[in-house]
C-alpha cells in the first residue's frame, strides 16, 4: 500500500469508528463540559477526538494532530491532521440527526486529503489532491447551476455581534437573489453537500479551520471553489465562501476580503 493510500485508509477508519461512537450515543444522556451562549462542548467531543487521535498516531506516530479539542503528536511534523470530532455539536445535543466527523491531512501547509462522515446517513465523503471527490466510493461533482435565481445556498452564523450583523446583512441580500436558503448547523456537511451538487454555495463570516479543512479539498476536487479569508491568523479563524465555481458571487468574496483586512 502506498503512503497516500495508507493516509486515506487511516482517515476513513478513524472517521467510521468515531462516527459509530457518536451514533451509538445519539439520543442518550450526554455529559456537557461547557455551555456557551452560542455553543456547546460535550464530553463526547473529547472522547471522539481521543479515538481519532489514537487511530492516527498508531499508524503515524510522528505526525501532528490539530483538533477542536486540542493538539497531540509531534507538533514539529509537516504532516498535520486537522480534526473536528463532531461537527454540528449543537444539532447533536438537541437530537437533530445532522452532524458528522471531519478529518483532513495538511502536508507542508497544503491540505491534500479530507474525509467527512455522516454516521446517521452512512455517507462517507472523500476528497484527495490529484483525484476526484467521492461519496461512498462513487464519483461526485458540484452542480452546474450558474444563475443565482436557481441556486440553493446555505449559510452559517458566527458567535460575535460584529460577524452576526455582517452575516445577516449578506443573508438578507441573498434571500432576494437565490431560489432558497438553508441553515443546516454543520459547516463540514454543508461543504460536502456543495461538493455533491445538493447545494450550490456555503457562506460563513467567521469559522475555524477544523470546521472546513476537509470540506475545502472535497469541494475543490469535486470541481468547485473554496476560498478562505483570514480573520485571525493565530487562532486560524477565517471567513468562508464555498461555491460550485459557477455562481456570480464575486461580490461576496470582495466583501469578505474587505472584512478580513480590517
Amino acid at each position: 500500500m502506498s503512503r497516500p493510500e495508507e493516509f486515506l485508509a487511516t482517515a476513513v477508519d478513524a472517521a467510521r469508528q468515531a462516527g459509530a461512537l457518536i451514533k451509538a450515543n445519539f439520543g442518550g444522556p450526554l455529559g456537557v463540559n461547557e455551555l456557551k451562549q452560542y455553543d456547546i462542548k460535550l464530553e463526547l467531543d473529547v472522547r471522539s477526538q481521543e479515538l481519532i487521535t489514537a487511530i492516527i498516531l498508531r499508524s503515524f506516530p510522528d505526525h501532528a494532530i490539530y483538533g477542536e479539542e486540542g493538539i497531540a503528536g509531534n507538533q514539529g511534523s509537516d504532516h498535520e491532521w486537522i480534526v473536528d470530532p463532531i461537527d454540528g455539536t449543537v444539532n447533536y445535543f438537541y437530537g437533530i440527526p445532522h452532524f458528522c466527523v471531519s478529518i483532513a491531512l495538511r502536508v507542508a501547509g497544503e491540505i491534500v486529503l479530507g474525509v467527512i462522515y455522516d454516521p446517521m446517513q452512512d455517507e462517507m465523503f472523500v476528497g484527495r489532491k490529484g483525484y476526484g471527490a467521492e461519496l461512498n466510493g462513487q464519483p461526485i461533482r458540484v452542480s452546474g447551476r450558474g444563475e443565482l435565481s436557481e441556486a440553493m445556498v446555505t449559510v452559517g452564523f458566527s458567535k460575535n455581534k460584529e460577524s452576526i450583523d455582517a452575516g445577516l446583512a449578506r443573508f438578507k441580500e441573498l434571500l432576494f437573489k437565490v431560489r432558497k436558503t438553508r441553515m443546516l448547523g454543520s459547516a463540514a456537511l454543508g461543504m460536502a453537500y456543495v461538493a455533491a451538487g445538493r447545494l450550490d454555495a456555503y457562506l460563513e463570516e467567521v469559522i475555524s479551520l477544523w470546521d472546513v479543512a476537509a470540506g475545502i479539498i472535497l469541494v475543490e476536487t469535486a470541481g468547485g471553489k473554496a476560498r478562505l479569508f483570514e480573520k485571525d491568523a493565530a487562532a486560524e479563524k477565517y471567513s468562508m465562501c464555498c461555491t460550485n465555481g459557477k455562481l456570480p458571487l464575486e461580490w461576496v468574496e470582495e466583501e469578505m476580503a474587505a472584512g478580513a483586512a480590517k
